[in-house]
Formats: C-alpha cells, sequence, structure tokens
C-alpha cells in the first residue's frame, strides 16, 4: 500500500513519511491520551481503590468493541455524519435523538475534563478562566477551519507518550514514602465492588478512536486493513501506558492520596522527588488537552449537522453556529460542574451512546461488516453496564441532559412540521 508522505516541520523543511497504517495510529492516539491519563485515575480510585487497574482493562475491551462497530458503520455508510446518523439509518429517528443527545452531553462534559486537566496542571491559580479560554480559542480555530493533521498528530503524540513515560520511570525508580502527606492509613471507601465504576471512569481513557474509525467528511480515509492493524495497536498502546501510568501513580501516592488528587501525574512526581519535571509535565498536559479538545468539538459539531441534514435542528447556511453551540455546552459544563463530575458525565454520556451505536452495528448486513457481530453485542452490553455503572451524580446529571435533549430535538421537530 502506498505510502501518505506528510511534510511538517516549524520550518516546513523536513518530510516525514507516514504510512498509513502508522498515520492512523498516531491519529488515533493524538485523540485519545488526554484527561483520562492525567486526571482520570483519581475518581477512579476513589470509587475502586487499589483496583481501579483492573478496570482499565475492562474499559479497553468496551473501547475496542464500540471501535469496531463504528468501523463497520462508517464503511456502511461513509457519507453520513457520524453515530447520529449511523443510529437513525439503523435504528430510527427516535433511538437516533436519544443517541444524539447522549453523545452530546458526553462531549460537553468530555470538553469540560479536558479543559479543567489544562487549567489544573497548566494555570492551576485561575483554572475557570484557563478552561474557558482553551474551549474558546478550540472552537474559534476548528470554526475556522484549522485541522489537526497527521504530521500534528504525530509531533502531539511523541511529546504526550515521552513525558508519560518519563512520569513513570521516575514514579518507579524512587521508593515510595511509607505515609505520604499523612493519609497513608486513611480508608478508602471503594474497593472490588467498585471496578464497574472504575471502568466507566477509565472508559474516558481510550474515547477518541473514531478519529479514524469514523473520520468527518474531508479528513483522512483508512482502509478495513488500515483498521484491522490501527485500532487494536492504539488501543493496546493507551492500555499499557495508562497501566503503567497508573500503577506508578498508585505506587507513589497509595490508594487514599490518588483519590483526593486533582493532578495526580503532579502530585506523584512531587512525592517521588521529581520537582525538576513539573514544567515538562505541563507542557505534555497542554499538548494532550489541545489535541484531544480538537476531536472532541469537532466530534459535537458533526452531531450537529447530521441534526440538521435530517431536519431535528433548523437548516443553517454558515457552519460556525455549530460551534458555537458546542463550545457553549463544553462552556457550561466547565462552570458548573467539578472536573472529576464533568469526567463522570462526558464518560457516562459518551457510554450511553455507543450502547446506541452498538445496537444500531448488530443489525448491519452481513456484507457490511468486516469484525464478527457478537462484537456488537458484546460491546452493547459492556456499554450499558458501564454507563450505569456512574456515580449517582453524573448519573443522574446524564439522564437529566438526555431527557431535556431529546425533548428539544422531538419539539424542534414538530415546530417545523406544523410551519
Amino acid at each position: 500500500m502506498r505510502a501518505l508522505v506528510v511534510t511538517w516541520s516549524i520550518w516546513d523543511r523536513v518530510p516525514v513519511t507516514i504510512t498509513p497504517r502508522a498515520g492512523a495510529v498516531a491519529l488515533a492516539l493524538g485523540a485519545t491520551l488526554g484527561a483520562g491519563v492525567f486526571t482520570g485515575f483519581a475518581p477512579a480510585a476513589a470509587v475502586a481503590g487499589p483496583w481501579f487497574l483492573p478496570g482499565l482493562v475492562l474499559a479497553a475491551v468496551t473501547a475496542l468493541c464500540c471501535a469496531f462497530s463504528t468501523a463497520d458503520q462508517h464503511r456502511a455508510y461513509p457519507d453520513a455524519p457520524g453515530g447520529y446518523a449511523y443510529i437513525r439509518n439503523q435504528l430510527g429517528p427516535w433511538p437516533a435523538r436519544i443517541g444524539a443527545s447522549a453523545h452530546l452531553v458526553g462531549r460537553a462534559g468530555m470538553a469540560a475534563a479536558l479543559a479543567g486537566m489544562f487549567a489544573e496542571y497548566v494555570v492551576p491559580e485561575h483554572r475557570v478562566a484557563a478552561a474557558v479560554g482553551l474551549i474558546v480559542v478550540t472552537a474559534a480555530l476548528g470554526a475556522a477551519g484549522v485541522r489537526w493533521s497527521t504530521g500534528l498528530s504525530v509531533a502531539a503524540v511523541a511529546v504526550v507518550l515521552g513525558v508519560l513515560v518519563l512520569v513513570a520511570l521516575v514514579c518507579f525508580s524512587v521508593a515510595p514514602p511509607e505515609n505520604p502527606f499523612g493519609l497513608g492509613d486513611v480508608p478508602v471507601a471503594g474497593g472490588f465492588d467498585g471496578v464497574m465504576g472504575a471502568s466507566l471512569l477509565l472508559f474516558a481513557v481510550f474515547v477518541g478512536f473514531e478519529r479514524v474509525t469514523a473520520p468527518g467528511r474531508g479528513d483522512r480515509q483508512f482502509s478495513a486493513r488500515v483498521l484491522h492493524f490501527a485500532v487494536p495497536v492504539a488501543i493496546g498502546v493507551v492500555l499499557l501506558v495508562g497501566g503503567a501510568v497508573g500503577a506508578a501513580v498508585l505506587r507513589q501516592l497509595g490508594s487514599a492520596r490518588l483519590a483526593w488528587s486533582p493532578a495526580p501525574l503532579r502530585d506523584a512526581l512531587i512525592v517521588a522527588d521529581g520537582q525538576w519535571l513539573l514544567p515538562v509535565l505541563a507542557v505534555g498536559a497542554a499538548v494532550a488537552a489541545v489535541s484531544s479538545l480538537f476531536f472532541v468539538l469537532g466530534s459535537a459539531r458533526r452531531t450537529l449537522v447530521g441534526l440538521t441534514e435530517t431536519g431535528d435542528l433548523p437548516a443553517i447556511r454558515a457552519g460556525w453556529p455549530l460551534d458555537v453551540v458546542g463550545a457553549a455546552l463544553a462552556v457550561g459544563a466547565v462552570v458548573a460542574l467539578p472536573p472529576a463530575t464533568a469526567l463522570a458525565v462526558g464518560a457516562c454520556g459518551t457510554a450511553f451512546y455507543y450502547g446506541f451505536t452498538n445496537a444500531s452495528a448488530r443489525v448491519l448486513l452481513q456484507e457490511d461488516r468486516t469484525w464478527p457481530m457478537r462484537t456488537a453485542c458484546l460491546g452493547l452490553g459492556l456499554s450499558v453496564l458501564l454507563a450505569m455503572s456512574a456515580p449517582a451524580g453524573a448519573l443522574v446529571i446524564t439522564g437529566v441532559g438526555l431527557a431535556l435533549g431529546t425533548g428539544l430535538l422531538a419539539l424542534g421537530r414538530v415546530r417545523q412540521a406544523v410551519g
């Protein structure tokens, strides 16, 4: 297969040859390595204690099934604007409206978690202003047509992976203190019975694979053969890196201190005498936040485009109002929700959305499949189980969001029909 040649550098003079497989892996990782790795281990430890690490494996299996389902549906409907259209084509308008509402709630929560992660690691003294500013700037760049290219993804992934590896090495190279911050004997409420809840929170670590399994119009398209390689590799890399980082911060902080940490990687470095790495960690967090946020806001925009094309939302001539809507939802989540709750709402809404996408993938014709139907069945079951294992507050917020979104979409459709 012919190699894809992408030229990128500060001076635009250094050519880099990237094969389609490597390009797909880089794009997936660039959209995936974000808030889940940098902040997700703390709320996961709060519900499962040290048992959050097995939950990471279950989250990876769920993500793998969901990635297979979205890839097969994109192959069947290559011109459809994302998961909302897949659900509508296979299951009908009402499930599609519920799925779209779940997706928008999930995107808003994930965007808020990413912006909060950026603020906590880079500008902790001005958290809300920094988070809102990042969302506004990223949305404005997306509305102006700025795209996150393959070359830029390669650079971002290299920076983020390098930083995460450094953090893990430092944390494993220094013996942990016996009683960090005086919290060594403080019990953590969570235990083995919280593994499912931790899996839901850590599902956010893997969200981003749709960047390659269901690319938008004008984005790089990948063949089924490339995806059969790239999807398992990308999720496997995230699992290995996430597992190493999670084990490293757990080793240094212990489950009690980890559960209370707003920035686990930063606190783990401080305990491990790695303060000299804090500026490097801030750079890695900033790159990860921007790279993932581009995908998250672009994904919300695709769902809104699908809603306008099918009449569930009024048709518009310009695309920028959709970017404003997506950014407004994310800003609202930043202002209204603590970062851990925003992450939980983002993961819960996304899991509900993938429940619908897996259900719609299950009824695809055999000739439209490149993966077995049982992966969609497994993905459906796991997505629903994870979503229902969300913390009570996040589950209530997600449910209210689904009800409001579905009701507003149905009301808009009725008004258009009457008009």
